[in-house]
């Protein structure tokens, strides 16, 4: 699939502030976007996806490195590039005394678009914010503005759309009305690059993902291979009388006895065969152990994440 977004090289090193020395944000980042993508860059606080973000649309100046934005270089081009890009960043600025309106229909003339009232009125009805368009920024609530900041990047019809934490801090209602603006976006054409803490939204949302560590890069795949690769499965058989400790012809399948002692538990690769689970099934019940039911459960993105992440720190 083409890209929309292609970094090379990308780095970003603050100068040394006193007590403390230069501080290396992004180290060599290389990265497509594909184009008409979810792609979530997921990683923990101060892991460097914001500033990659920034540089991606011409807020930060990079260090070394190239990012072009469909085709077109961000610095040597940045007006044809940062149009092509909608961005909603964490923090909610926007102007506190003029109207839902008037700030959205601003945000569309600065990229040098006609007036286009229909399209206006389609992102605030999108929005749930059409009968609060005459209102005053100044006067909505945490939730209304992220909404009108998600309106103002879509304004004029970007064709990469950032959302950074873009559910952080907001209630059930506008999460769900945003995936839901995402999901159709998507399926117009617009590429989605978000972050999230919420891994969950991830894994329900993201086409692929790339994780991100003290400024690296560690990880970029598509979800579902990334949770076949890297997760990791659980059988639990729930024995029918309990046992005090794990007989010793069972040694050789790593098991673990819950506490209670009526609970085994077997972890293996999900790409590993089922070979291994026939074999121990054989051998539980050559040990004289009865078992009243078994369940399986699978990794979710969330625990692949803390598994990546925890290995670089």
């Amino acid at each position: 699939m083409q890209s929309i977004i292609a970094i090379a090289g990308l780095a970003k090193t603050y100068a040394p502030r006193p007590p403390m020395g230069a501080f290396e944000a992004l180290k060599s980042i290389d990265l497509d976007v594909r184009r008409g993508e979810i792609f979530a860059l997921l990683g923990p606080n101060g892991a460097g996806k914001t500033t990659l973000i920034n540089i991606v649309c011409g807020i930060v100046t990079a260090t070394s490195g190239t990012v072009l934005v469909d085709g077109h270089d961000n610095v040597a081009e940045f007006r044809a590039a940062r149009s092509r890009i909608g961005l909603v960043p964490q923090e909610l600025h926007t102007d506190a005394f003029e109207t839902v309106w008037k700030t959205v229909s601003f945000s569309r003339g600065l990229w040098g678009k006609p007036a286009n009232p229909a399209f206006i009125e389609k992102i605030l009805k999108d929005l749930s914010l059409w009968e609060k368009k005459d209102n005053r920024i100044m006067t909505l609530s945490g939730g209304m503005k992220r909404r009108v900041m998600i309106a103002k990047a879509l304004a004029h019809e970007p064709q990469i759309l950032f959302l950074d934490e873009p559910t952080a801090g907001v209630d059930v209602e506008l999460r769900r009305d945003m995936w839901a603006l995402v999901r159709r976006l998507r399926d117009s054409g617009v590429t989605i690059v978000l972050t999230t803490h919420y891994i969950q939204e991830a894994e329900e949302m993201a086409d692929r993902v790339g994780v991100i560590s003290a400024g690296a890069l560690i990880v970029v795949e598509d979800k579902t291979t990334l949770m076949r690769k890297l997760g990791r499965k659980q059988l639990t058989l729930h024995l029918h009388q309990r046992i005090e400790s794990i007989p010793a012809a069972l040694g050789a399948h790593a098991l673990e006895l819950r506490p209670g002692g009526q609970d085994l538990v077997y972890t293996y690769d999900t790409n590993t065969d089922r070979s291994g689970i026939a074999a121990l099934l054989q051998d539980v019940g050559a040990a004289g152990i009865r078992f009243t039911d078994l369940q399986t459960k699978e990794s979710s993105l969330e625990e692949i994440f803390v598994s990546l992440v925890s290995k670089r720190s």
